[in-house]
């Protein structure tokens, strides 16, 4: 995409807790390898390793961000070996394939003007109107869910017989767009906030909201609007690996924790695949989860914060973030 995407928020769905995730911006060339790839005669660099991520943790970026072809497509793209892979790595031969998607070349609100076009001209590193193109990591150089707690019958919390930590759930979509498992999630507007996206994309995709009355509509969203102007705490804020980043577009995302924890809000909601979801379902919280993008991260940045299962491996539970 051109540039960058608007926005992506990320959620899941509770009986305790709640985990929404904003993915906005951004606009950078060379080692991150989605969607619009139409700088190839530019090189972007950040000030700080971005290859690392906001947490610096090492090895967690820039794998799902080097699958070959596009996704949706047959376009192969370039490819970027484990050693060249950092910012700060000089290859001056690195020579990437330009790819827009098709949902792209059609002029999807969410998505900036080809970077050609007379009239674009992006203002990185700063507030360009309703779009935020700072990124999280650092300013770069232009050279060239919901997750609850599970319960048995009579609502006691269930602990893990291993880690003997209680364990969290969230709920899964399974995105049909590739048939993975994912945190439900759609396009912020700009100038939107990122609790009326989360109520828009989490009722559409995991309560299947486009396809009900009037009157069921109301309610679903005066539920989601509780459960989403809560008091929240933010657990991440950065780059995230996925698929459809391309050497001048990536994601980031600001994942947000909310609490729900007697659950009133969240057993009156009845899960129901929609719009870009194949599947819904509640799902247990563990190291043996392989999601979407960096979702599996996110998942474990709750179970740390909620002091939740994580590893059947007690010394490596929620460790090594």
């Amino acid at each position: 995409m051109a540039g960058r995407f608007l926005g992506k928020a990320l959620a899941t769905v509770s009986l305790s807790v709640a985990l929404a995730s904003l993915t906005v911006r951004s606009s950078g060339c060379r080692s991150i390898p989605a969607y619009r790839n139409s700088l190839s005669s530019c090189w972007f660099h950040l000030n700080s390793n971005i290859m690392f991520g906001s947490n610096g943790a090492k090895g967690n970026s820039h794998n799902k961000a080097r699958t070959s072809p596009y996704p949706g497509s047959k376009v192969e793209r370039s490819q970027v070996p484990n050693e060249k892979v950092g910012w700060l790595v000089e290859w001056q031969d690195y020579n990437p394939v330009e790819y827009t998607a098709v949902s792209v070349l059609a002029g999807p609100r969410w998505a900036d003007p080809q970077i050609s076009e007379s009239n674009f001209s992006p203002k990185f590193n700063e507030k360009d109107g309703h779009v935020e193109r700072k990124s999280q990591n650092g300013l770069y150089e232009i050279e060239n869910g919901r997750p609850r707690w599970k319960r048995d019958s009579s609502g006691n919390k269930i602990t893990h017989p291993l880690s003997g930590k209680h364990i969290l759930q969230f709920v899964a979509i399974k995105r049909k767009d590739c048939g993975e498992w994912a945190i439900p999630g759609g396009m912020v507007d700009p100038g939107e906030k990122i609790s009326a996206t989360l109520k828009r994309e989490f009722g559409e995709e995991a309560l299947n909201s486009l396809q009900k009355s009037s009157a069921e509509k109301k309610k679903i969203e005066e539920q989601l609007h509780r459960l989403f102007n809560q008091e929240h705490l933010v657990i991440y804020k950065g780059y995230v690996d996925d698929p459809r980043n391309t050497d001048n577009a990536w994601m980031e995302t600001e994942a947000v924790n909310y609490h729900d924890e007697t659950g009133e809000i969240l057993d009156n909601l009845t899960l129901e695949a929609g719009d870009d979801a194949g599947k819904v379902k509640w799902v247990d919280i563990s190291d043996k989860l392989k999601l979407y993008a960096s979702h599996s991260q996110f998942i474990k940045l709750v179970a740390e914060k909620r002091d939740a299962h994580w590893s059947e491996d007690s010394e490596a539970d929620c460790s090594g973030l």
